[in-house]
């Protein structure tokens, strides 16, 4: 038989090694990706916005106010984001970019990771995706109008796949879902611009995909390993639709009408496709009137007004489960959206409401409450990043990253760690210093085609520099091309 000693010194052994496990557990992850949320939002600086919790998350960490996309468009942005890698690596444009296209994701396990969620779970991570994260609105092969065979769109990603369907029945109905259960691709032919019907949040799916989460966090909090928990919001993506509550705040509320309210003669304007093909109720002529635009424009901002709700709560149970000390917690818009400016309902283009999108970062430990960083990010740079701050044993990528890890603008130590951002769309590259945006495509038959736009006034500019700052054009490119051949890491 063993003595008492012996059980006293295994049992102070247990509890040693435990706490040790304990105190080096790596933090978890949640990482909160929101459709078409450009930086409209209090934090920014917009007063006549409701987003009380994403303003109170930005006062607990980083907020980025020069945090650029690298594709106007959902699937290849967040392709961008969740793979690390730049368009003009890649060159995935379309939003199948997860599934078609010469670099589409291999079925198989690679020796190095795909996908950022992958290289979590190989090591220990236990990933679940709620939501749209990739570019489906539930990580499976499903067209809009259901068809497909519903293989993950991210081979080896998630541990789960829990978007719940409740009577949208599908991914997709949940993106396009009105309240109870119809949704624009069901047969019917609806497609209202706006509607705000809804008594209870967790009757539209955004509500339901917050209870989702929050019910899965008091899961994860059950486990032993940590958690890599990817939440994808939907609003604000069209259709407009939210809570009476939140219309009935927004309606008569004072709003900034768009700047720059008539189209951009640009080469590069894009013409506000889905939002035209919407039954609004005006006339939807081009540009809107301004009492029209106004009207399109409060039904977003409830929509951010909704969305930011549901974060909240989700964040609320965070805090109530004490998970906060442990976990990183990210707000990413996967492109921004134009309300009106340039005659713009939309992303597709390369102006600065287009690939500018809302980033905030709250890192326990690493973070200063309520910092701001003008830093220029790109959202390839959240991937390495991720790893810089969990510090994963294995680290191998299927792809080298592209992006750089923001750490350092993180605790203060450097202000910038890119000179430019660059975005992609159509062709054309966009190049975005701290005070100018240049625009360039590149054409055989008639040749460059080149905007450059001053930004330091207003985020829409109406005038062409080009042909007067010959110098700063060039200057532009040569920091173009020295970033898109920079050795990587």
């Amino acid at each position: 038989m063993f003595s008492r000693p012996y059980y006293l010194f295994a049992a102070l052994t247990l509890f040693v090694a435990t706490s040790v496990v304990a105190a080096e557990k790596q933090p978890n992850v949640l990482l909160i990706a929101v459709d078409d949320l450009r930086t409209e939002l209090g934090c920014y600086g917009l007063p006549y916005v409701e987003s009380p919790r994403l303003d109170q998350l930005a006062a607990q960490g980083m907020l980025f106010r020069r945090h650029y996309v690298q594709v106007p468009t959902c699937g290849a942005s967040r392709f961008a984001l969740l793979t690390g890698r730049s368009p003009v690596n890649t060159r995935a444009m379309a939003n199948t970019a997860f599934y078609s296209g010469r670099n589409k994701l291999s079925p198989q396990q690679l020796p190095g990771a795909q996908t950022m969620p992958e290289l979590f779970r190989r090591n220990g991570y236990h990933t679940v995706c709620i939501g749209k994260i990739s570019h489906t609105a539930d990580g499976k092969v499903f067209g809009y109008d259901g068809k497909g065979d519903g293989r993950d769109e991210m081979p080896g990603a998630w541990d789960e796949l829990a978007t719940p369907y409740g009577p949208w029945k599908r991914g997709w109905g949940v993106f396009f879902g009105y309240e109870g259960g119809s949704h624009r691709e069901d047969g019917t032919g609806r497609q209202d611009l706006l509607e705000f019907t809804a008594t209870r949040d967790e009757d539209l799916p955004d509500g339901m995909l917050a209870n989702a989460a929050i019910k899965k966090l008091g899961e994860l909090k059950d486990r032993d390993e940590p958690f890599f928990l990817g939440l994808g919001f939907i609003k604000p993506h069209l259709p407009f639709v939210a809570t009476k509550q939140d219309w009935d705040a927004i309606a008569e509320r004072e709003v900034a009408p768009p700047t720059a309210p008539e189209k951009l003669n640009s080469e590069f304007w894009s013409g506000s496709g889905e939002f035209y093909r919407y039954d609004a109720p005006y006339e939807k002529s081009h540009p809107l009137a301004k009492e029209d635009a106004l009207t399109a424009k409060r039904g977003y901002l409830a929509c951010v007004r909704y969305v930011d709700r549901q974060i909240g709560k989700v964040l609320d149970e965070v805090d109530r489960l004490g998970l906060a000390e442990n976990t990183i917690v990210v707000v990413w818009g996967d492109h921004g959206w134009h309300l009106g400016e340039y005659a713009m309902w939309g992303k597709h283009a390369l102006y600065e409401r287009t690939v500018r999108s809302t980033l905030i970062v709250r890192a326990p430990g690493v973070t200063k409450p309520g910092s701001v960083s003008d830093a220029i990010v790109d959202s390839i740079d959240l991937y390495p990043t991720l790893i810089d701050l969990c510090e994963p044993r294995f680290t191998q990528t299927a792809n080298p990253l592209d992006g750089k890890s923001l750490r350092p603008v993180l605790t203060g130590q450097v202000d910038q760690v890119h000179e430019v951002s660059l975005s992609y769309w159509g062709g054309g590259t966009s190049v975005r210093s701290p005070t100018h945006r240049l625009i360039v495509k590149q054409s055989k038959e008639d040749g460059p085609t080149v905007e450059l736009y001053d930004l330091r006034e207003t985020a829409d500019p109406t005038e062409n520099l080009a042909a007067s700052h010959p110098e700063l054009v060039a200057s532009l490119l040569a920091q173009k091309e020295a970033r898109e051949n920079s050795p990587k890491p």
